[in-house]
């Protein structure tokens, strides 16, 4: 069980650093996999984004909180 946890984390993870990733650079937003990317990262990102104050920092912090609050969870599960 711990096994497939940590794969699935991991999975997860790297879906948030391709985000990353996307937002630095112009790809055609309406790929399939860049809305598949968007869409499984976006329910996390935004009430931490809504919780930040980005417009005024200039600096989205939103996917590096998930990519922490992952390994605090991913710790707790394992």
């Amino acid at each position: 069980m711990r096994e497939i946890i940590d794969i699935v984390f991991r999975l997860y993870e790297v879906i948030v650093v391709i985000r990353v990733i996307l937002s630095w650079v112009q790809i055609e937003s309406r790929h399939p996999a860049i809305q598949l990317v968007y869409n499984l990262t976006e329910p996390l990102m935004r009430p931490i984004r809504n919780l930040l104050p980005t417009e005024k920092i200039g600096i989205d912090f939103s996917p590096l909180i998930v990519l922490f609050l992952l390994e605090l969870l991913k710790n707790v599960l394992i």
